[in-house]
């Protein structure tokens, strides 16, 4: 027998480069033994196992290393040959293989042989720590499950379930599972069906994020306090991973071998194993290649006989993709529908977790957090679940806490920063002799002095509230230590242990956590508190506007004045349109205050009216207003949208449809940019059918995409603008601009004869624009000619217009048939082009102004230096 295990070739490969490496020529047993001793190899876990201190022994194998000669000269070849230590030690190996009647010779042999070997330094080293040729042929078969080695790849069998699943029981023994609140009803469901005679397997189907999980974590916590029936007492329950399962299975037939090794222990076990697949969807078609099975064909043999107690969990979409396609793995479970909870659930679970992470993370959470990080994602994180959406929440913003705790306070950062600032002036003017510099120097020193003196306090006073936080963390983690303990002790029944922790050290440690919590609120009462560490509404408020771009975070003041000189401000910039910017303000100001209807958009509005008066300009202006930027809005020309599969458009095109990957145009920009201005430009051009998808927009703030999620709108404000009713208007409308009740009741009527009243009855509101009067012109004429300056300042030109040419403009560009549109063309025509001709032609200076005038009819354009020039 010559053959070697995959493994075995492997480190023989690995000593070889070390011998290469190390420039030796032979390779001998020590640069074996060096491949041996890494932390993923079999040889590691035995010795691991035996009890070895395997830093020690590392030490060792490298100190036998070193004394190997180093051979050099250019046509020596290292690395080649083995030494006649490690050929006799092969040997052995392949003497010792034949009496476990192994096909191939494999490492824990090699481990066996080593043994045999008489007067090796690495041998008497083993023994000195108690190891013996006979000890190790007991773990070698402890390992080896009684089986001998018949495949290249069974060493990667060994053990299986320590190496591809954990042991979810013995996870809750050891406390590294949270608790476990609720679920009852599905625990139970699942307890049920495992009791069963047949299709006793359950399969727990849910969204991501409910808890499927958890059902089972939840599980193995009553297996190990006895809260289950009989027939499931002192069962395991194994999680297979997947991941570890397939991974490195590079030969073909290995990831079978591996998983039916897997199978055979839990049948060997008698039921006493209860194997869990998360994900189990990925076992459909897992490892399957040309001429081999995947993992769901291995398992249905098991299950049709009932040699495997296995459970499930997937989602609905998952499930209906891959398990309701291969009905005979399908039939062998029974489903357990696992649906999200409910507010008040979710609040309870949270509860439940609020010690775990208060401990972690060395934070305060208020009860009054977690209420708001249940109701904040459920009305803002609609593209999640709960509670994991919450559970998230509360993470993140006591992360962000702790960042806070462990940075300096922006008091001691502010004294800090000028404190440098003063000495390195303080640095300079030492340098100079005039009076005013000593001056100078004399008061930097005097408020230097000061200064440090005030970092000093502060740093002493920052650093002892840290300390005293970090005292009370260490005792509450102190006193979690202790109860995971006493769980223990009653487990086990240590009655004697149970009680002394339970009536002697947990009492004792929760009394000196409330004197070391009074102590640190004292401290904190006779001075300002520099460090936060308490988890408020707040900090979820700016998690939730962090995450969704929504501002939901406590209104500061310089934004509370923005938001109160929102309609002043607007009103500057869209004029003579008073009612249509009254109807939008009021829209946002209720959202901010969070009185708004949480089911429907932040507001919805038709705005109708002739060309140019200013409906598209009033959207981009509250974009610019809200946003700092026109960038964040979405505007859809719905001229694009005449034809009736334009809808797709909007919302995805359907499976199997070219686009259907890329999502909806509206849908998609609502979904990455949930706070929003939403424009649908001359609506009454768009098909009837883009009419019944903005139907459930409109009345509950939602929508469905061509994928099936449902994307919310409710932090949209929703404008579609139209030029229906526009003869009427211009026709009707007096000269001051005010629309009479007739008219405006006429409009409506041509309304209703253009779209459905279903539609234009979920509408917050029907705006008319009226169209721009005389007096509204000069207006416009003052912003249009105001931004032209701003634009002439910055290449370092002057602009002034006389009253008299502004009129002038005014009276010439005026046609209320379109509205503001011809000022700006009048502009570019008569004031823009001329000055342009005149930097062009070098007539005007940087730095000059240009004066423009009216004369003879004509605008003159005269600078700081030169006479009227008329164009």
């Amino acid at each position: 027998m010559t053959e070697y295990t995959i493994a075995m070739q492997e480190a023989i490969s690995g000593a070889q480069n070390i011998a290469k490496v190390r420039s030796h020529q032979l390779i001998d047993i020590p640069h074996l033994w060096r491949i041996f001793l890494q932390p993923d190899h079999l040889a590691y876990k035995i010795y691991e196992q035996m009890g070895i201190d395997l830093n020690l022994f590392l030490k060792n194998v490298e100190n036998e290393i070193d004394k190997i000669p180093v051979v050099q000269g250019t046509s020596v070849q290292y690395g080649t040959q083995m030494s006649r230590e490690l050929f006799q030690l092969l040997q052995d190996a392949e003497k010792i293989a034949s009496d476990f009647e192994d096909l191939y010779i494999s490492v824990d042999v090699v481990l066996i042989s080593l043994m045999k070997q008489p007067n090796h330094p690495l041998k008497k080293y083993l023994q000195k720590l108690g190891m013996s040729e006979a000890k190790l042929r007991e773990v070698v078969s402890e390992w080896r499950g009684g089986e001998s080695v018949k495949s290249a790849s069974q060493e990667s069998t060994y053990q299986s379930l320590e190496l591809y699943a954990i042991d979810l029981v013995k996870q809750v023994k050891e406390g590294n599972q949270d608790p476990i609140i609720g679920r009852d009803d599905e625990i139970r469901d699942v307890i049920r069906i495992l009791s069963r005679k047949t299709k006793n397997n359950p399969i727990l189907i849910g969204e991501p994020g409910v808890g499927k999980t958890a059902i089972i974590e939840g599980l193995a916590q009553r297996i190990v306090r006895n809260d289950v029936p009989e027939n499931l007492k002192n069962k395991k329950i194994f999680s297979l991973d997947m991941g570890a399962l397939i991974a490195g299975a590079k030969y073909r037939g290995e990831f079978e071998e591996r998983l039916k090794a897997v199978l055979k222990e839990i049948k060997n076990s008698e039921g006493n194993i209860l194997l869990f697949i998360d994900e189990i969807h990925t076992i459909v078609g897992a490892g399957k290649t040309e001429g081999s099975m995947d993992a769901g064909n291995l398992l249905k043999p098991m299950l049709a006989r009932g040699e495997l107690h296995c459970i499930g969990a997937t989602t609905i979409n998952e499930y209906r993709n891959y398990m309701e396609k291969d009905k005979a793995l399908e039939r062998r479970f029974q489903k357990v529908i696992v649906n999200e909870p409910s507010n008040d659930e979710s609040i309870s679970i949270l509860r439940g977790l609020k010690e775990r992470f208060e401990i972690h993370h060395g934070v305060n959470i208020q009860d009054n957090a977690l209420v708001a990080a249940v109701q904040l994602s459920s009305r803002y994180m609609t593209d999640r679940f709960l509670p994991d959406k919450a559970i998230d929440l509360v993470d993140e913003a006591c992360a962000t806490i702790r960042v806070e705790m462990n940075s300096m306070p922006n008091e001691l950062d502010l004294l800090t920063r000028r404190k440098m600032q003063l000495e390195i002036e303080e640095q300079a003017l030492k340098e100079e002799t005039d009076e005013k510099s000593k001056d100078r120097l004399a008061t930097i020193q005097h408020e230097l002095a000061s200064i440090r003196e005030e970092v000093e306090i502060m740093s002493l006073r920052w650093n002892k509230e840290k300390i005293s936080m970090q005292d009370i963390q260490d005792k509450k983690a102190e006193i979690d230590q202790a109860k995971r303990k006493l769980e223990e002790a009653e487990l086990e029944y240590n009655l004697e242990e149970a009680a002394k922790l339970k009536h002697g050290t947990v009492p004792l440690l929760e009394k000196e956590l409330v004197e070391l919590e009074q102590i640190h609120q004292t401290n904190r009462a006779s001075e300002n508190k520099l460090v936060q560490e308490t988890v408020t509404e707040d900090e979820m408020a700016e998690v939730v506007a962090r995450i969704t771009g929504i501002p939901l975070n406590k209104l500061v003041e310089s934004e509370r004045e923005k938001l109160l000189n929102l309609n002043e401000s607007m009103k500057k910039q869209v004029i003579g349109q008073d009612k249509a910017v009254d109807a939008v303000t009021d829209a946002i100001l209720r959202a901010r205050a969070g009185i708004q209807d949480p089911n429907r958009p932040l507001g919805s509005f038709l705005f109708l009216g002739p060309t140019g008066v200013g409906k598209t300009e009033l959207a981009r202006t509250l974009a610019q207003n809200l946003f700092d930027t026109q960038d964040q809005m979405i505007r859809l020309d719905m001229s694009e949208y005449m034809e009736k599969h334009s809808v797709s458009r909007l919302i995805g095109s359907p499976p199997g449809y070219v686009g259907y990957d890329e999502g909806g145009q509206l849908t998609e920009a609502v979904r990455n940019n949930p706070y929003t201005i939403i424009l649908l430009d001359e609506i009454e051009k768009a098909h009837s059918d883009i009419f019944n998808i903005l139907l459930q927009v409109l009345d509950e703030g939602r929508l469905t995409d061509s994928k099936g999620q449902l994307i919310d709108f409710k932090n949209t404000v929703l404008i579609l603008t139209s030029n229906i009713g526009s003869e009427l208007l211009l026709q009707e409308t007096s000269s001051e601009g005010e629309i009479n009740s007739k008219t405006e009741a006429k409009v409506k009527e041509l309304l209703f004869d253009s779209f459905r009243p279903e539609f234009l009855n979920r509408l917050d509101d029907i705006v008319l624009f009226s169209p721009i009067t005389k007096q509204s012109m000069i207006k416009i004429v003052d912003k249009l000619v105001g931004d032209l300056e701003i634009r002439l300042t910055a290449n370092s030109y002057a602009l002034s217009l006389t009253e008299a040419a502004k009129s002038w403009i005014a009276e010439k560009a005026y046609d209320p048939a379109f509205g503001a549109r011809p000022i700006k063309r009048y502009l570019t025509n008569e004031i823009e082009t001329p000055i342009a001709k005149m930097i062009i032609g070098n007539t005007i200076k940087k730095g000059q102004t240009i004066e423009v005038d009216v004369k003879d009819d004509h605008l003159t354009f005269k600078t700081t230096d030169t006479e009227y020039l008329s164009f």
